[in-house]
């Protein structure tokens, strides 16, 4: 098996192996934005980017593009513009794409705009395009979240993980109050990460409260 590290994909930070196209001024393009002569002598084509998680943000923000200006909302529909059949094998594509999407046929329908759809696609993407996964979740997720794609959370303590979400815990000494707080709150399946650091800096908010007027009482 080979190992994605070794990826031309990867070395450019580029997972997608999106084309360089002077026109598409992406964030976190790299200077210069083309890549360098590739080892085996072909020709240069694709973009190269700062960071992976910046590589990961283009390939979610085009295939947002495929499905909203394009139509696109199928891995098949999807994995034709992505890998055209002049350039690629693509019946392998979709079904490689299919395999990774439990659930969905090629031709259902996707939403590339939730967390659920674009999560699976953009994997598996990066699994075709780089002969594997060398990503931890954490860095697709950044990718995808600056992309706008944020991953739900389904607790007060997923919230709290997050980066947001530690800051707000830590600063001004809030770790204790979030302990007095964290029984006062219920499962919240489905909600995006920023609504889920919101409601975790404000009941650690209330416990301080809580504490104070406790004190003051004592």
């Amino acid at each position: 098996m080979s190992d994605p590290t070794q990826s031309r994909g990867y070395r450019n930070k580029n997972p997608g192996n999106i084309d360089h196209v002077p026109a598409n001024r992406w964030v976190g393009l790299a200077d210069p934005p083309l890549e360098p002569t590739p080892r085996d002598g072909g020709r240069r084509r694709f973009a190269v980017f700062t960071s992976h998680e910046y590589g990961i943000r283009a390939l979610a923000l085009l295939l947002q593009t495929y499905q909203d200006r394009h139509g696109l909302r199928t891995i098949r529909g999807i994995v034709n513009r992505w890998a055209p059949p002049n350039e690629n094998s693509t019946g392998s594509y979709v079904r490689f794409v299919d395999e990774f999407l439990p659930g969905h046929g090629p031709d259902d329908r996707l939403d590339l705009h939730t967390y659920a759809d674009a999560r699976l696609m953009v994997e598996a993407i990066i699994r075709k395009e780089l002969g594997g996964n060398p990503y931890d979740d954490a860095t697709i997720d950044e990718g995808l979240r600056r992309a706008g794609v944020v991953r739900p959370v389904a607790t007060i303590k997923d919230a709290a993980q997050t980066g947001t979400g530690r800051a707000a815990l830590e600063t001004g000494g809030w770790a204790m109050a979030a302990t007095v707080a964290a029984p006062m709150v219920q499962s919240l399946a489905g909600l995006p990460e920023w609504t889920g650091v919101a409601v975790v800096a404000g009941f650690v908010l209330l416990a301080i409260l809580i504490i104070i007027m406790r004190r003051r009482d004592a």
